[in-house]
């Protein structure tokens, strides 16, 4: 039977539908000659059979540089396997196309998302396919080194760095356009994110009752209604809808996993991803990284499954509330919860670029007591990651899957946010989560003040027996130290209360003076 191969001439193969048929008819052909780790070579111009990738990156490949010329027999994908031969593979051409930086930024981010059925096939990225068509497309007649892809990219990053508003991203737009008529460009910024979106890294907007009772999320997608509070999960006007559903609160949640996954995409982070390993300090009276900390160390003699693989994730979360207008007159508190990769050294773990924005909290109150409400997406993902963990291909390690966990070692905040965070209150008698239930503490003209610190020293201190602190000397020991059995029956003893700001479910906030 001859095999049809007049596709691999065609130029512009963006919109063929000769191209893309007699495209994956190869792919479905050498899908069955891969070897073991599901590589095969890469018969493209870049790579003329001298490479070998996934069947994922074969594709990008082939549309991006075309098909080598001179590849007529194609023994390592199928046609007359057995005559395939080290002598028949073809040297490099100069006739290579100019290369775009963004081609290996989708090269990384399909061969990381590329998954794998029971029956070993890969699956199709038809989602890339308008990718496919901005990278392969020039930006400006005759400018075939600068795609419409890698332009939009680099403007997309001028407007967040510089701070452009929608608008003036639009106008930008209008006016190159008009100043450029055959420019290839989208033309509007609805229009550049709804294309960013699809290399990944998007948000999940989240309805959110207005009393901070409970999302309408999961099971609760379909409910007009809060199931706590009954209020309506729309905004309304005398007592009716308004002309469009607007609902009152939306909360932004940025997955985790396909974050993680990303880090190891490339072989520069993958590898940064283990420095925490080797990176230890040898003299045990030198911290440099949480690494050498005591609470790093006890995690690690707990949890022997999760610490076999270094390239396992530990997490950092912190987060606190900003008033997002500049405006101090007007009341509005928003709360970002960020998320710190430890695994990588000290100088790159606090970075802005790798700081990952978990959930963006909306106001205009904080979320107080309610802070677990708004956690719930990231705390059933966090879960999922440390009991099951997700396939991950391993750009250091010859691109291989392995199962990636996660753990949430700590966090960071003050101590207002501890109280959102843990449930411990941070006001009141016995307001100290290291001494619990021994705190001292008394009443100093209608204000709450901790005193006994001296119980810390030895009770030999000159200062035990010094009377000038409060006439008094200091003969307590040091508070006792709680066990983890100690603080699940004080959990235990704890009242279920009901989540939200409603008036009618403990949602008034009480007066200064009233007991």
């Amino acid at each position: 039977m001859t095999i049809d191969k007049s596709w691999t001439y065609i130029r512009k193969r963006s919109n063929s539908a000769v191209f893309w048929q007699g495209l994956q008819s190869f792919l479905q052909m050498a899908k069955s000659h891969v070897n073991d780790w599901r590589f095969i070579r890469c018969p493209c111009n870049r790579c003329i059979n001298n490479v070998q990738h996934q069947l994922e990156v074969l594709e990008t490949h082939i549309h991006r540089f075309g098909f080598m010329s001179d590849y007529n027999e194609w023994i390592y994908h199928g046609e007359n396997v057995n005559a395939a031969t080290s002598s028949n593979v073809s040297q490099p051409n100069s006739g290579v196309h100019d290369r775009d930086e963004m081609f290996e930024v989708l090269e990384d981010i399909i061969s990381n998302d590329a998954e794998v059925d029971q029956l070993g096939s890969q699956s199709s990225n038809v989602q890339y396919d308008d990718l496919f068509t901005a990278l392969n497309s020039e930006l400006y007649p005759g400018v075939s080194s600068f795609s419409s892809l890698n332009f939009l990219v680099k403007l997309m990053h001028l407007k967040v760095m510089n701070k452009w508003t929608n608008k003036s991203f639009d106008e930008l737009l209008k006016l190159l356009k008009l100043a450029f008529p055959k420019m290839d460009l989208v033309e509007s910024y609805y229009e550049a994110k709804k294309l960013m979106t699809k290399m990944g890294l998007g948000y999940q907007s989240i309805h959110v009752c207005k009393n901070d009772c409970a999302f309408f999320w999961n099971e609760n997608s379909t409910l007009e209604t809060c199931p706590v509070c009954s209020e309506s999960r729309w905004k309304m006007q005398a007592g009716r809808r308004t002309g469009k559903n607007v609902p009152h609160k939306v909360l932004h949640y940025f997955p985790l996993a396909p974050r993680l996954k990303r880090l190891f995409a490339t072989s520069k982070t993958a590898k940064l991803m283990r420095w925490h390993q080797a990176g230890k300090s040898t003299d045990d009276n030198v911290m440099r990284h949480p690494v050498d900390g005591r609470a790093w160390k006890d995690f690690d003699r707990k949890h022997h499954v999760f610490t076999d693989d270094v390239r396992n994730v530990r997490l950092g979360l912190a987060t606190d509330g900003f008033n997002p207008f500049n405006n101090m007159s007007i009341s509005y508190s928003m709360w970002p919860v960020v998320l710190t990769t430890y695994n990588l050294p000290p100088w790159l773990c606090m970075k802005p670029k790798y700081l990952m924005l978990s959930l963006l909290i909306p106001g205009p109150q904080s979320p107080g007591k309610d802070m677990d409400v708004f956690l719930r997406p990231l705390i059933e993902e966090l879960k999922e990651l440390w009991e099951n963990g997700i396939d991950t291909r391993d750009a250091g390690n010859d691109r291989k899957v392995f199962k990636i966990r996660a753990a949430l070692l700590w966090t960071v905040n003050d101590f207002p946010v501890r109280s959102s965070l843990s449930g411990w209150s941070g006001q009141g008698y016995k307001a100290c989560p290291t001494c619990n239930e021994d705190t001292p503490s008394m009443r100093v003209i209608r204000k709450t003040a901790y005193f006994g610190h001296r119980r810390f020293l030895p009770s030999t201190h000159r200062w035990c027996s010094n009377l000038d602190f409060d006439g008094r000397t200091e003969r307590k020991r040091p508070p006792r130290r709680f066990s983890s059995v100690d603080i699940m029956d004080q959990l235990r003893r704890v009242k279920t209360t009901i989540p939200g700001k409603h008036p009618n479910y403990g949602g008034v906030k009480r007066k200064q003076g009233d007991d």
